[in-house]
């Protein structure tokens, strides 16, 4: 009788993936934010209808990234576990 090989799982590498993976989801989410508190500072230096204007595209941005980010995560966090 002939046995199968299973590959093993490393289970060592799948934990140092993920926690890699969360790590720069972190990264992600303190880059965004920066991005927020950056924008809010330059609205309390410029003039008043600017500022509404800078605040509404930082808002967005920061939405934007904040969304990109956290589902680039979850994809990875899905391929990760398949392996």
């Amino acid at each position: 009788m002939k046995e199968e090989h299973k590959p093993k799982k490393d289970y060592l590498a799948i934990d140092r993936t993920n926690l890699a993976n969360e790590r720069t989801l972190l990264a992600y989410w303190r880059t965004s934010l920066t991005f927020f508190v950056l924008w809010a500072f330059l609205i309390k230096t410029i003039f008043w209808f600017w500022s509404i204007m800078f605040w509404s595209i930082s808002i967005l941005f920061w939405v934007i990234l904040f969304l990109y980010w956290t589902i680039r995560y979850m994809r990875y966090k899905k391929i990760i576990k398949k392996r």
